[in-house]
């Protein structure tokens, strides 16, 4: 057993938090998104909570936890949605929020700390310099920088600029190692896939360089549509126009936006079919032209309402808010997360609606993936029992929708199914004692793990929580 008080001595000058409370709050994200995860995870907790403001800091942090063998998971905002920031064996949960500062701004490009929060980098880099990041998550108003790049994939912004894993949608990283004599690494072009979307399990994040694009006063807007294929058929149409700017363009089944989306309640039609979109405001007139040629009906527009004051911006309408939004008032609810490709994405979609009907609602959102315009989805699912879950998600992967499953938390069964080779070499590397966020990577663990047994993986070191 660590000796954690000798620990809180070795980190003095360090913010350190112990109260079981604060501890337990920082170890959890919205894992309970998942019916499945709640059961497994609802009692991981960590041991203590350090919060350095300095890379000088996180590297002392990293050589006492390796010291003392301690596990170490780094934290942003906690708004990961599968676990992926929860200490699976307790230990250290590296706050990063307190290193939050800009450090340049360039034409294109920003530097910055890993913890800033997104919506505060977007403001002050939209104020100082008229421009912003291509993409973020719907969670801008709390998740933080690294946070999105260790655990997103893509977002508000990625029907135009792809996802995080595009290469040139990252342009650089400092990383620290977990090794006796912590290393700090710089990654760039092909080396940062061995960091983006590893959940931290092999190398803590403290400086981050993106890409910018101008910023825009964005134009919420919501077109409904009596039939929810009409909505997908529109949204796929107007992506396909390529002289109006878009940021966001999700189409969502009824009874959804009525029922859950309260806020806009006013502007909504009972048994309608959404898309809600983000649309530049020079765009906003041949956008609307082409929605009437579509035969829609736009019910909000943010530029047209007297004070957006309590309205949600619309991409809180959107990715897993749809999933937040429905789950507050129904928690019956949860989700998946789908990919329908291309090029006969629609048809696919069409297909799952008339297979499911009411039990899988759903939720589109329109992306770029490699050069291609295509849709992922977020469909709610009325949950009832894990086995016709796994048959949904069967069902969907025998029609070639891959699935990216949201009831795991290891990085391999929740998308690709396999190792990747190239992050599991690098964290031989950077963590030789396997203590940065274990249990997220099955190839370190378990490398003869089945991915084909139908089996999901259990981590060890979740025992001693699943006991408690």
């Amino acid at each position: 057993m660590a000796d954690y008080q000798q620990i809180k001595s070795e980190l003095e000058g360090i913010a350190v938090e112990d109260n079981p409370a604060l501890v337990k709050q920082k170890s959890r994200d919205f894992y309970w998104y998942s019916p499945i995860l709640k059961a497994q995870l609802d009692n991981v907790v960590g041991d203590l909570v350090v919060s350095p403001t300095t890379e000088e800091e996180v590297i002392r942090v990293l050589k006492v936890a390796y010291a003392h063998g301690v596990p170490v998971t780094p934290r942003g905002g906690g708004t990961g949605n599968y676990g992926q920031a929860m200490p699976l064996s307790g230990g250290i949960v590296l706050n990063l929020m307190n290193m939050n500062k800009i450090k340049a701004i360039h034409p294109g490009r920003v530097v910055c700390e890993p913890g800033i929060i997104i919506s505060q980098l977007d403001k002050e880099l939209k104020e100082k310099s008229g421009q912003e990041l291509r993409f973020h998550p719907s969670t801008a108003q709390t998740a933080t920088v690294a946070g999105f790049i260790a655990g997103g994939s893509g977002g508000v912004g990625s029907i135009t600029w792809g996802g995080l894993r595009d290469l040139g949608n990252i342009l650089r990283l400092r990383v620290v190692t977990m090794e006796a004599e912590p290393r700090v690494l710089e990654l760039s072009a092909w080396d940062l896939q061995k960091v983006s979307h590893a959940y931290g399990t092999n190398g803590i994040i403290t400086e981050v360089e993106m890409p910018l694009a101008p910023a825009y006063d964005w134009v919420d807007v919501i077109v409904g549509y009596d039939d929810f294929m009409d909505a997908v058929r529109f949204a796929d149409a107007l992506t396909h126009r390529n002289g109006i700017l878009l940021k966001e363009v999700a189409p969502i089944a009824a009874p959804v936006p009525y029922e859950y989306f309260t806020r806009h309640k006013p502007w909504l039609k009972e048994g309608q079919s959404v898309v809600v979109l983000m649309v530049a405001p020079h765009s906003m007139e041949p956008f609307a032209a082409y929605v009437e040629k579509m035969k829609g009906e736009i019910r909000f527009r943010s530029d047209k309402v007297e004070s957006m004051k309590g309205i949600p911006h619309a991409y809180e309408l959107a990715w897993n808010h749809t999933t937040l939004r429905a789950l507050k008032i129904d928690p019956n609810f949860t989700y998946l997360q789908v990919q329908y490709p291309s090029p006969d994405h629609v048809a696919k979609v069409g297909k799952m609606v008339e297979i499911f009907g009411d039990e899988v609602i759903g939720h589109l959102e329109f992306i770029k993936f490699d050069g291609a315009i295509q849709c992922s989805g977020l469909p709610l699912v009325r949950y009832t029992t894990p086995e016709r879950l796994e048959e949904i998600i069967r069902i969907h992967e025998d029609n070639g929708c891959p699935i990216f499953n949201p009831h795991r938390y290891t990085l391999e069964e929740g998308g690709m199914k396999q190792t990747d080779t190239i992050q599991l070499a690098f964290k031989k590397e950077t963590d030789p004692k396997g203590l940065l966020n274990p249990g997220k990577m099955i190839a370190w663990d378990n490398p003869d793990f089945d991915f084909t047994a139908g089996k999901n993986y259990l981590f060890p070191g979740l025992q001693a929580f699943q006991e408690a």
